[in-house]
């Protein structure tokens, strides 16, 4: 490797270019951590790695996740396949997409090609009405697994859950604090462990913040689909009920919502505040930058490789549920209501 590369590597990495060479041709005296910020150099470069520094990998983990339109989901990705890389496990991907392979045949897929273990993203263990024997049987096979997003009391493995409730509640609560009476919640089916949850932290905020009863918080609440279109469609139905403010079960629906309060000739803030759900990347640059709640992406992807490798370690975890608190970002889609007139 010539000196300029030399330097261009010692530069990103922040150490000398002595230490690069000693990394790269395998020396010794240098620590764990350098070693890993002068590869990491390396990759951020586009250079290649010396093939003496390739790791040997400690075996493949499956990631199942469904689309990756919706950029939580890439998010979630992104922090899980460093975590495992870091730990020297190969990351392998596998996306649901509709008519496309079903997660059975992508579990099956895995197990066929020899997996150490399975990190699941919103699968089916999040919708009630799946079967969940599936799972059962996957352990049976010996195949150590954890869930993000969706706990079932009838699945036995470690969960990693957002706070739903919570964040519901801390929508809410900021509404009101802005002066918002007709508050409405748009989610996905209700057939889905995180919009249950959502579902009841709502009519509970609803009903300690503006003296609502459940039935008439129910009345507030539109299903439709997590996705732009699916947040289009149910803010026109809740504007129709007089709604100043929607909260939203996603970030894509949030746009969505923003968009049809749009098409009615509304401002967003101005006329109707809007509250999103996830914080994924590029949210903040959204036109008005979105209000939203935040996953602990970071926290929630590393705790599940932690768990998944004392799981592969033969030190199985908490059967049950770890729950992360979510966080809100007050940004530019949500303000005052306006007084009625």
């Amino acid at each position: 490797m010539n000196t300029a590369r030399l330097s261009d590597i010692a530069a990103q990495a922040g150490v000398s270019e002595a230490t690069v060479s000693r990394v790269l041709n395998g020396k010794p005296g240098v620590s764990a951590t350098t070693r890993q910020t002068v590869l990491a150099a390396l990759d951020v470069l586009g250079y290649e790695r010396p093939t003496r520094l390739r790791q040997r990998s400690a075996g493949l983990i499956g990631l199942i996740t469904p689309e990756l339109s919706n950029p939580i989901f890439p998010a979630f990705t992104q922090v899980i396949e460093q975590v495992l890389t870091r730990y020297g496990y190969t990351p392998v991907l596998c996306t649901q997409t509709p008519g496309g392979s079903t997660e059975d045949e992508l579990v099956e897929l895995l197990v066929e090609r020899g997996v150490t273990g399975i990190v699941f993203i919103s699968g089916l263990h999040a919708d009630t009405t799946a079967d969940t024997e599936r799972y059962a049987k996957l352990t049976g096979k010996g195949v150590p697994f954890v869930m993000i997003n969706g706990y079932s009391p009838r699945i036995s493995a470690p969960f990693i859950s957002p706070d739903d409730r919570a964040a519901m509640q801390m929508a809410v609560q900021h509404l009101v604090g802005l002066g918002h009476q007709r508050i409405g919640l748009a989610v996905g089916p209700a057939r889905f462990v995180p919009v249950e949850r959502k579902l009841e932290g709502f009519a509970d905020a609803m009903r300690s913040q503006l003296g609502l009863s459940t039935a008439e918080a129910a009345a507030l609440v539109q299903h439709s689909l997590f996705s732009v279109e699916g947040g289009q469609a149910a803010a026109g139905a809740l504007l129709d009920r007089g709604c100043t403010a929607i909260v939203c079960g996603s970030d894509l629906m949030a746009f969505g919502a923003i968009r049809g309060a749009r098409s009615r000739g509304l401002s967003v803030p101005g006329d109707v505040s809007v509250v999103g759900f996830d914080d994924s990347p590029l949210i903040a640059f959204a036109d008005p930058p979105l209000t939203t709640i935040r996953q602990p992406v970071e926290a929630m992807g590393a705790a599940a490789v932690n768990v998944l490798l004392e799981e592969i370690g033969g030190n199985p975890a908490q059967r049950g549920e770890f729950v992360f608190q979510p966080e809100l970002v007050v940004r530019g889609s949500t303000g005052a209501a306006r007084p009625r007139p």
